[in-house]
């Protein structure tokens, strides 16, 4: 798909598509593509992915762009999630893409969990049944710290440790589910250090 209008996914200043283009003119390649896609999520957002790549790389699926003669190749399921971002040359840390859109907390939509015994009972059968599998692929579980009614303490661990989404996964998602399935409880409590994650969620 050849995009040659005014309308563009991305916005490439003027220092950065500079930079850019000196940096293709030194692999003596012609034709030369900026590959450009979101490769998962990261601590504060989504983690990209760019390179230069030969015509004969590119997808014919992705979605194409051109700045001045550069064309820009964007797979289409990155096209939604980079939509009015900025790539820019940053001093210190070299080509930036500032980008306005989040990714969206992990759902849940685990399988339906038969809950019976104590309160506690009930919230360890929905983190093992179905919490834990749903975050499992964003290398994420949640542990069972106390049952202090109507207070649930939890733990984010693994991949949920140190997330940027990991309070927004916690009050969107395992809150939500909770409070449904165990009308004895009224708050969740994260009980994580999420100082000390280092993993953060990457799908």
């Amino acid at each position: 798909m050849d995009a040659t209008t005014t309308d563009t996914v991305i916005e490439i200043t003027e220092v950065a598509l500079d930079r850019i283009l000196e940096l293709r003119e030194t692999e003596a390649i012609p034709g030369l593509h900026l590959g450009l896609r979101i490769s998962g999520v990261a601590a504060n957002g989504f983690a990209y992915e760019t390179a230069f790549l030969r015509p004969e790389d590119v997808d014919d699926t992705d979605y194409i762009e051109h700045h001045r003669d550069l064309p820009v190749a964007i797979p289409q399921d990155s096209v939604g999630d980079l939509q009015g971002a900025v790539l820019d040359l940053s001093g210190e840390s070299g080509l930036v893409l500032r980008n306005p859109n989040m990714p969206a907390s992990p759902g849940l939509g685990g399988p339906e969990v038969e809950l019976s015994g104590s309160p506690e009972e009930k919230v360890q059968q929905l983190i093992d049944g179905a919490i834990n599998p749903a975050i499992a692929a964003h290398g994420g579980y949640v542990r069972l710290v106390g049952v202090d009614l109507p207070a649930v303490h939890l733990e984010m661990g693994g991949g949920c440790q140190g997330c940027g989404l990991a309070a927004m996964t916690l009050r969107q998602g395992i809150e939500r589910e909770i409070l449904s399935a165990v009308p004895e409880i009224e708050e969740v409590v994260d009980a994580t250090d999420h100082t000390m994650g280092a993993n953060p969620y990457y799908a």
